[in-house]
């Protein structure tokens, strides 16, 4: 089973492959959304980069902000599910 920092590093790298963003401006505490680094499109990208990389299904009543917001958040949600 992944620990919590190869959880965030997949993560963070998703999120960096997938949005051109600098590394430097993806920290792990970093509100994605609020930052404009990701959008509604790149929240569907996210959900199913969680499927199938961990092979979790999230359910609707899942998808919330504070699940999503940051490399953290994302992190402890994955966790929390795989457990």
């Amino acid at each position: 089973m992944k620990n919590s920092t190869d959880i965030k590093e997949e993560v963070r790298q998703f999120i960096i492959e997938t949005t051109f963003a600098p590394a430097e401006q993806v920290k792990n505490d970093t509100l994605i959304f609020e930052q404009g680094i990701f959008d509604s499109m790149g929240f569907i990208s996210l959900i199913v980069f969680i499927e199938n990389t961990f092979n979790l299904n999230p359910k609707d009543s899942e998808l919330l902000e504070e699940n999503f917001k940051s490399v953290n958040a994302i992190a402890n949600f994955i966790e929390r599910k795989l457990n």
